[in-house]
């Protein structure tokens, strides 16, 4: 079943409506489980079946959590720094400028000065240092003292820095969680390649016995706090504190929101929600948070963001300070300063976006299948962003190129079945540094090898025209008069929604429509008035950007004089299939259930 969505600029896509199938017993697992046949398929289409499972699902106790000993090299990595601070050496923290990497070095500074240890921390400049070990950085951490480092966030990947820091004499742990390189040159072979540092401790690792392989960043460095106390004999509940941070990286690095990256955030969430941080405080307050409850979406899309503008357009270690802040005074000025860099990067994105859309569109690049676009006056802090907004608005992989210090520099991001980090891997000759995942990847390259990797990453690509059809989801049809406030509360049980655990999105066809008012500044906002079947009672249908396809969609089936009429209310009725998430819209203090509907047609 086909609709017409509509992107920014003049792009149309056509995306296809799929019904989740699931060979499961629905009605069998929910009264097994003692929940309703819609929870019950909801997470049955997230491969949550079993009863134990639904519990675990539903109640993700911290004592839930994998032992941290299991994990390759924990038991050495921490013996190691537990035996650095024993002889009172010079550590240094080497972490990373967005919020996974912010957020790791936090949790590792605050455990190991609550072990005793000497330490310091060292977040890389983005444009001057680059993503990971900068050999230079680590030359200079040697002339300051630093013994040993210890990375969260990166090095899995560092094997000449690591390489060097060895000949400088310093002790080495790694911990990270980003995917494992390797070299593929032997037909069919991978041989996976690992720094030789004095531990390294990345779940990833096909050594690693470690059950849970999804940990961000965070998640591992909270891990090795865990452990850390375990051995300076410090409560178990003292490193628990550490899963409010850990929250934060676990959502804003978009890892599966499953198994133990679900207990972090959804106990995180809580605890964010009573926060003592002055900092996070400062922070909620001046994005207008405050007061309110606390979720997914605020930390993914405006807490998150603010941290990670910081690394983009300054320096990292100011959300870091923010963080560290016992000052309320500081801490309210650092965190307008963050929310102010956040507003400049979201600016400099549309700027960006806009350039590099026109580019696309006046160009042979329209017709790849791997978008690979340089544009040397964008900022290269914004190449990551502004690559994910072109993902979006083509669904095809996109990666952009901007110019670096010494390097170009660029950021790709990538759609469901096309895995950017092994087809970059493909071309690894053509670049100078790269590293990442699945979905994105970051790399420096020459400017003279930018179109032979364009042109290698579309000769390589097997993505068919099905791949690249957008693809909307659907948990179940639901009729809207069956929507109640209890589903609702029990469907608030399943957050929070995210990668691996997606909001649930429902879908019901032939629905009546009587009523239809336009909102918002450019009257984009579309609101209908839809009856429930059976009844006069009546339900709200939002769509937040559906105002234009809207007015195009009835114009095209009904022509210019009747569409007139139905955008003025002169009609009696319209048939209409929807595609929603149900939701309570509160207002004036009265609370009516509504749908906000992510695409709609006419029925047919």
């Amino acid at each position: 079943m086909n609709c017409q969505l509509i992107k920014a600029g003049v792009v149309f896509l056509s995306a296809k409506w799929m019904l989740r199938r699931c060979r499961n017993n629905i009605e069998a697992i929910s009264k097994k489980a003692g929940i309703s046949e819609v929870a019950a398929q909801i997470l049955a289409n997230r491969g949550i079946t079993s009863a134990e499972d639904i519990d675990d699902f539903i109640n993700p106790s911290i004592h839930k959590l994998l032992d941290p000993g299991i994990m390759k090299d924990m038991e050495r990595g921490t013996d190691i720094i537990c035996e650095a601070i024993k002889e009172n050496k010079n550590m240094a923290i080497y972490g990373d400028y967005d919020v996974d990497g912010v957020i790791s070095t936090y949790i590792l500074y605050c455990g190991l000065l609550r072990c005793g240890a000497r330490v310091k921390y060292h977040i890389p400049d983005r444009v001057a240092e680059g993503y990971g070990i900068n050999i230079h950085s680590l030359e200079q951490l040697k002339d300051e003292g630093i013994e040993v480092i210890i990375t969260c966030d990166n090095g899995i990947s560092a094997i000449d820095q690591i390489e060097r820091a060895k000949e400088l004499g310093m002790t080495v742990v790694v911990t990270d969680h980003h995917d494992i390189p390797f070299d593929d040159s032997k037909q069919g072979e991978k041989k996976f390649l690992i720094p030789d540092a004095d531990a390294v401790i990345d779940p990833k690792q096909k050594e690693c016995p470690y059950p849970f392989k999804q940990l961000c960043g965070a998640g591992v460095a909270f891990k090795f706090v865990q452990m850390l106390y375990r051995k300076f004999n410090i409560g178990e509940e003292e490193a628990y504190a550490f899963i409010e941070y850990a929250a934060v990286g676990t959502i804003c690095d978009v890892v599966d929101l499953l198994g133990e990256n679900r207990i972090i955030a959804r106990n995180g969430l809580e605890m964010i929600n009573h926060t003592e941080n002055i900092g996070i405080k400062a922070l909620i307050k001046e994005t207008l948070l405050e007061g309110k409850v606390i979720n997914s979406y605020h930390v993914g899309f405006i807490i998150g963001p603010c941290i990670n503008a910081t690394g983009r357009l300054d320096s990292a270690s100011v959300a870091l300070e923010l963080l560290l802040c016992r000052d309320p005074v500081r801490a309210e000025k650092l965190a307008k300063k963050l929310h102010e860099l956040n507003i400049q990067r979201q600016h400099m994105t549309m700027d960006g976006l806009n350039e590099v859309i026109e580019e696309v569109e006046n160009s042979s690049l329209k017709n790849d299948r791997v978008l690979v676009v340089y544009k040397d006056d964008i900022h290269e802090s914004i190449a990551g962003i502004v690559a994910g907004r072109l993902k979006e608005k083509y669904n095809i992989p996109s990666i952009v190129i901007t110019k670096g210090t010494d390097k170009a520099k660029g950021s790709g991001r990538s759609i469901e079945g096309y895995n950017m980090f092994e087809e970059l891997l493909k071309c690894r000759e053509l670049m100078d540094k790269f590293g990442g995942h699945p979905l994105a990847a970051g790399l420096s390259i020459d400017v003279e090898n930018i179109d032979k990797l364009r042109k290698k990453l579309n000769k390589n690509c097997s993505l068919t025209d099905e791949d690249i059809i957008p693809k909307i989801r659907i948990d179940r049809r639901l009729p809207l008069e069956h929507i109640s406030f209890s589903m609702l509360k029990e469907i608030e049980k399943l957050q929070p929604f995210g990668k691996g655990n997606s909001a649930p999105v429902f879908g019901e066809k032939n629905v009546n429509v009587f009523k239809v008012y336009f909102l918002g500044k450019d009257k984009n906002v579309l609101k209908l008035f839809c009856r429930l079947k059976n009844t006069l009672k009546k339900i709200d249908a939002v769509d937040f950007k559906g105002g234009k396809k809207f007015r195009k969609l009835i114009l095209e089936n009904y022509g210019p004089q009747r569409g007139n009429k139905i955008f003025s209310n002169d009609f009696n009725s319209i048939k209409m299939d929807f595609v929603f998430s149900p939701s309570v819209n509160e207002f004036n203090g009265n609370k009516n259930i509504q749908i906000v509907v992510e695409d709609f047609r006419l029925t047919s």
